[in-house]
């Protein structure tokens, strides 16, 4: 009876502790109280290497700040911020001040306006104009992505960056712990032994023993000499060139910029590059005053839960309230949250055509049944969704009327909105914005329409399981 009781206690105080910790997010409160209930004896335990706050550590938040004070003169110093929409080269946006002033608060990176981008589709495309750039660097590479292969394009990689460090370049490597685990020791020696300085943000052993397992850095960063800037949702591995067998075809979007948002990539970067070596980096020579003469309307959003403010959950909330024609989405994985279903099914009130294409070949099945579970709802409420067919789809694109799109790292999950250090370019030129709706509009044609009346007809098995992975997928 004593150990029922001490038993019983126990559970009561893991779920108080949870409640306690996670009451601004009921989402995750839910799902550790349901593992907690499946797997009582080690409720707390779990929760302690994955579902801490990350914000609790403050060795990481002093860091952090000590960093963006080191870093916060040189971009703004060299850059040209916009505060009014008429300097933004959209007609769409005029009237619309309070967006422009919302996107300016939202980021310690300002919307700027003199910068010139090029979109990217696919992998080939993108792999050779980051390659290019590499060639021609003299000054520094600084490369920074979420998965890290040393396989057929992770070699081509290793040989550019080695070559250029013995030429005297600084080159710098920041892969994730977790995403990048499977490089080898080979690979990593190779570029050490050049002169290549590498780094794994949060390994996997040191994160898992402080809590912050949980947390990743999804970014996708390359920037040369600090004049040429590169973001997106591609990663270094054979995979994005459509050579597994399994995936097949590997549809992406990546861009390439140069002009003012460069500095604030580049600052993201060394951020990062400071809370993963410690090495403090701020000289002048990183932000180069730059000659580009493109008037594009850009702004470079990181996001990540050492933020004060969810921006990238707050910037897509924005944009998705503010549309009236359109909102086209592309995101390989879908797990929304509250906010972001409202806005949805209120854009499509409005009238606003809401289409959003997700793969129809996932990479991941537990992803996959979660993003399943919100399709009932949203079909109902008239969101159009479309499975694409022709390989996988992992761009990360959304695009609001006319009035601004995004490319970047951020999916339309709640682990990119809260756990994972993500990083969007917010675009307002009226050509690059049309541009990627005519890719989308290409990309509608390999896609297959869910039918609301035969996704409503499959049978109790396929919802229980997507009910399932739906509940845990705050989690993971």
């Amino acid at each position: 009876m004593k150990i029922f009781v001490a038993v019983l206690c126990l559970f009561i105080v893991q779920i108080i502790v949870i409640l306690f910790l996670e009451y601004r997010r009921p989402q995750r409160a839910v799902a550790w109280l349901f593992l907690l209930f499946c797997c009582p004896p080690l409720g707390l335990l779990v929760y302690y290497f994955l579902g801490r706050d990350y914000k609790q550590g403050r060795r990481l938040k002093a860091c952090a700040a000590e960093t963006r004070c080191g870093l916060h003169g040189h971009a703004e110093e060299r850059s040209r911020p916009i505060t009014r929409v008429e300097d933004t080269g959209n007609p769409e946006l005029a009237g619309r001040k309070e967006l422009l002033r919302l996107l300016s608060g939202l980021s310690e990176s300002p919307v700027t306006g003199r910068n010139a981008t090029r979109i990217l589709v696919n992998a080939g495309e993108t792999y050779a104009s980051m390659l290019e750039a590499m060639e021609a660097a003299s000054e520094h590479i600084h490369l920074e992505v979420y998965i890290f292969r040393d396989d057929g394009i992770g070699e081509r990689f290793q040989d550019v960056m080695i070559r250029k460090a013995r030429q005297g370049v600084k080159v710098r490597l920041l892969c994730d712990g977790l995403g990048s685990h499977k490089l080898s020791r080979r690979f990593l020696r190779a570029l050490s032994g050049a002169g290549v300085e590498t780094h794994l943000f949060l390994p996997p052993l040191a994160s898992l023993l402080g809590g912050r397992f949980n947390y990743r850095n999804h970014r996708k960063i390359l920037v040369v000499d600090g004049l040429v800037g590169f973001t997106g949702g591609i990663n270094i591995g054979d995979e994005y060139l459509g050579k597994d067998p399994k995936m097949g075809f590997w549809r992406d979007t990546h861009l390439k910029l140069e002009g003012d948002a460069v500095y604030f990539i580049q600052r993201i970067f060394l951020k990062d590059w400071r809370l993963a070596s410690g090495e403090r980096l701020s000289h002048p020579r990183l932000f180069p005053i730059h000659a580009c003469e493109g008037k594009e309307g850009v702004q470079i959003i990181g996001s990540g839960p050492d933020g004060a403010i969810d921006s990238a959950q707050t910037m897509i909330f924005a944009a998705l309230s503010a549309a009236e024609k359109r909102i086209w989405i592309e995101t390989p994985y879908f797990i929304p949250d509250p906010a972001i279903l409202r806005a949805l099914k209120t854009a499509v009130l409005r009238g606003a055509d809401v289409r959003i294409i997700i793969p129809g070949k996932p990479d991941n099945a537990f992803v996959y049944n979660a993003s399943l579970s919100y399709l009932d709802d949203l079909l109902d409420a008239g969101v159009k969704f479309y499975r694409y067919r022709k390989g996988f789809m992992h761009a990360k694109v959304w695009i609001a009327d006319g009035l601004l799109a995004s490319v970047g790292s951020v999916n339309l999950d709640m682990r990119s909105f809260y756990s994972n250090f993500e990083l969007s370019a917010v675009l307002l030129q009226p050509q690059r914005i049309e541009e990627l709706a005519d890719q989308f509009r290409r990309d509608l044609e390999d896609s297959e329409a869910v039918d609301p009346d035969v996704f409503s007809k499959r049978g109790n098995a396929a919802r229980r399981k997507e009910e399932i992975c739906s509940l845990l997928s705050p989690l993971l």
